[in-house]
């Protein structure tokens, strides 16, 4: 991990691993703006940390223009304030001073108002708490390089210079295309950070559904039945009492089974590997937990789907398998994942008892069902469950393949 602050002497330190010979130590700290790109490139790739990438850059940055010191700062969410980063060469006390800057603040307030880089005076164009701390380490000049995506700025880069010339052409189209494309990134990583609440949000959203269609239900049934057992036994009626008694008891024991299976549900992980590597481990687990020959077969030829999919599928197959253990009373269970016409079809078929089984069971199939057509909602499909004419049930799944030509971009 890069510190926040860099020491002044590394500032120089190629990130590109090549031999420097003394003749060329000259032409290497001038490092040509090809080579730069190149670098550029590689660290846009190399750091999934924005801030760390920020930091990155600036010592990139500094190399070219050889600042005495610098800095990089981010708008905090409210837009109010620039949250410093990263610095390099920096004392301690800068560094305490710079954490938080109004966002109108000298210099830095003029390149966000006008969207362009800005140059001043270190006596003039900041703050006059911490100018003089920037004039002890020789700053006489400061650079400012906005940050920009779409018309907005998210942040600053400072330069910290030690006398008053202005950049070289070719290094400052570099530093707005730099800032261009590390504007791209903070965006991308503020829409990365909302969708995961989203994601969070509508995952305890089925998980409240789960626990309401399953265990709340099952606690209401034996809620009820205690009343009336309690007027039972006020009256005497010691038949009607026993049969209350072994509903309550019936019901206790359905909701602690539905508490272990949300348990092991939502304690289950997808397999890193993808999809059909998390399903061949699922269907081995329940035909060690079901007494049942259970078999997955993956008919498509190449399962292409995105993180937040897998997910969906997965569980769908998941409550579908706990059903069959709890209420088919099957034998033979099998998994198909096919893709046909550009839809996948996941199947889940046993030889079980079926859907006309008697009311206890259609109850029982019950739970869980609101929560995978949801599920299956999210992924623009159908769930559907049908009898087989030669016993048993099929639940199947269908929802729209994903169009790409770049395989790659998507989690297999």
């Amino acid at each position: 991990m890069l510190p926040q602050n860099i020491p002044i002497a590394e500032i120089g330190r190629s990130h590109i691993d090549t031999p420097v010979l003394a003749d060329d130590a000259h032409a290497q700290d001038h490092l040509p703006v090809v080579e730069a790109l190149a670098e550029i490139a590689s660290n846009m790739n190399a750091d999934a940390n924005v801030d760390q990438m920020l930091t990155r850059f600036l010592a990139i940055m500094m190399r070219l223009s050889k600042g005495k010191a610098g800095v990089v700062r981010v708008l905090t969410s409210d837009g109010s304030y620039l949250r410093m980063v990263g610095s390099i060469g920096l004392s301690p006390a800068l560094q305490d001073k710079n954490r938080y800057m109004p966002v109108e603040c000298g210099v830095c307030g003029q390149a966000i108002r006008s969207q362009s880089p800005q140059m001043d005076s270190v006596l003039i164009g900041c703050n006059k708490q911490v100018r003089h701390l920037y004039f002890a380490l020789q700053c006489k000049t400061v650079y400012a390089i906005p940050l920009r995506h779409k018309g907005r700025v998210l942040g600053v880069y400072n330069l910290f210079m030690d006398g008053d010339k202005t950049l070289p052409p070719d290094i400052s189209y570099l530093f707005n295309s730099i800032s261009e494309h590390l504007g791209i990134a903070l965006e991308n990583a503020r829409l990365t950070r909302e969708n995961m609440r989203i994601s969070l949000m509508n995952e305890r959203t089925m998980l409240a559904n789960q626990i309401h269609d399953s265990l709340a239900q099952t606690l209401a049934y034996a809620k009820m039945r205690l009343a009336v057992l309690n007027d039972a036994m006020m009256e005497g009626n010691q038949g009607q009492s026993i049969r209350y008694l072994g509903d309550v008891e019936e019901a206790v024991d359905m909701a602690y089974s539905e508490l272990r299976n949300l348990i092991t549900q939502f304690r289950d992980r997808i397999n890193p590997r993808g999809l059909v590597p998390a399903l061949r481990e699922m269907v081995e687990s329940f035909r060690k937990k079901a007494n049942a020959d259970v078999d997955f077969l993956n008919i498509a030829q190449d399962v292409v789907l995105m993180p937040e999919e897998e997910i969906q599928v997965f569980h769908i197959i998941q409550e579908s398998l706990y059903n069959i253990c709890k209420h088919a009373r099957a034998r033979h269970v099998i998994v198909t994942l096919d893709l046909e016409d550009g839809q996948y079809i996941v199947n889940v078929a046993d030889d079980g008892v079926g859907l006309h089984s008697g009311p206890a069971v259609s109850i029982g199939k019950s739970f869980g069902l609101t929560i995978m057509r949801e599920r299956a909602a999210r992924l623009n499909g159908k769930l559907s469950i049908e009898s087989r004419p030669a016993g048993g049930t099929i639940i199947r799944l269908t929802f729209p393949a994903r169009l790409t030509d770049n395989p790659g971009d998507l989690a297999a």
